[in-house]
């Protein structure tokens, strides 16, 4: 029995040795590698060569910073104003360099074209466009009544109440259109009636139909005939005056009254321009057409005007001779 015994009780000594040897080696293990995980944090995250450097080390390492609220940073963005200074600029320079800018007047000349494709000229208009006729007759006969008969009919539609913008009309157009030479003043070398003695029986027969509407604004008419023609001769160079003189003519034809009814307004007119004898002239020639019709009202107010339009060239004659 003793004999048996001691065999058993050192197989179980082993047995215990041997399991307190496993216990304490698994338990150094275990010590071991958490002492290793506290310290490195990435034990069993490195790459096969063992060493933390490359990609998969630095993608380990924010994975495992990833807690401490660190972001990873961003990649940069190319510079959009360095872009646009640099390369944009750099290519509109050499763009602007090598195309030249159109010619600012080309839009003009096509419009030019355009209107000379889609309408030729009449007479009258090349008359004009080249500055005068060379006479009153040759612009008389190039003068369109068709035309004149139009805007006047235009006019008379527009302004159905209005006579004083008919009369009106009619002297601007007539004044537009009859562009010739100038004369002096008084027309001392033409004949009295001159320039209504040109005008054709057509053209008379227009204007006569066109008075005869507007007889309640004939006075007024004859006032902006004149001071019309009075501004004329301020223009350099202004237009010739044959419009509104064979409106005048036309209008103390038929209504010779209307020059002597408002004669102190014209005295005070001539007593301003005394210092311009072309002016006062011109004045004087518009109320002395009332004489050829009626001798009477000729005689009325007609050597008034006369003896103080006179009496002023004199004066001012000897004031240039002293």
């Amino acid at each position: 029995f003793f004999s048996f015994f001691p065999s058993l009780f050192a197989r179980a000594r082993w047995r215990g040795l041997l399991r307190l040897l496993g216990e304490k080696g698994a338990g150094r293990r275990g010590c071991s590698m958490a002492g290793r995980w506290e310290v490195v944090r990435k034990p069993g995250r490195r790459g096969p060569g063992g060493g933390g450097s490359g990609p998969a080390g630095r993608k380990a390492l924010g994975e495992a910073n990833g807690g401490r609220g660190l972001a990873a940073p961003l990649p940069l963005a190319p510079s959009e104003t360095l872009y646009e200074l640099v390369f944009e600029k750099t290519m509109k320079k050499q763009n602007k360099e090598q195309v030249p800018p159109p010619p600012v007047q080309q839009p003009q000349q096509k419009k030019q074209n355009q209107g000379k494709s889609a309408k030729k000229p009449s007479v009258g208009d090349l008359g004009h466009k080249q500055g005068q006729f060379r006479s009153l007759e040759d612009a008389l006969k190039a003068l369109d009544l068709s035309e004149l008969q139009k805007e006047l009919d235009k006019s008379l539609s527009m302004f159905p109440e209005n006579p004083s913008v008919w009369v009106k009309d009619l002297a601007g157009y007539l004044n537009y259109k009859l562009q010739a030479p100038r004369s002096d003043p008084t027309l001392s070398q033409h004949p009295h009636d001159y320039p209504y003695c040109l005008v054709n029986k057509e053209l008379r027969s227009i204007i006569k139909s066109l008075l005869s509407k507007s007889g309640g604004v004939l006075e007024l008419f004859f006032d902006h005939c004149i001071y019309t023609m009075l501004q004329e001769l301020d223009k350099t160079p202004g237009e010739s005056l044959h419009g509104y003189r064979i409106c005048i003519q036309a209008v103390l034809l038929d209504k010779p009254k209307v020059a002597t009814v408002n004669l102190g307004k014209y005295l005070e007119l001539l007593r301003s321009y005394q210092n311009r004898p072309v002016k006062c002239l011109t004045i004087m020639w518009a109320l002395g057409q009332a004489g050829f019709t009626d001798l009477t009202e000729g005689l009325k107010g007609g050597a008034r005007i006369y003896r103080k339009g006179s009496s002023d060239l004199l004066w001012r004659g000897t004031e240039k001779g002293a």
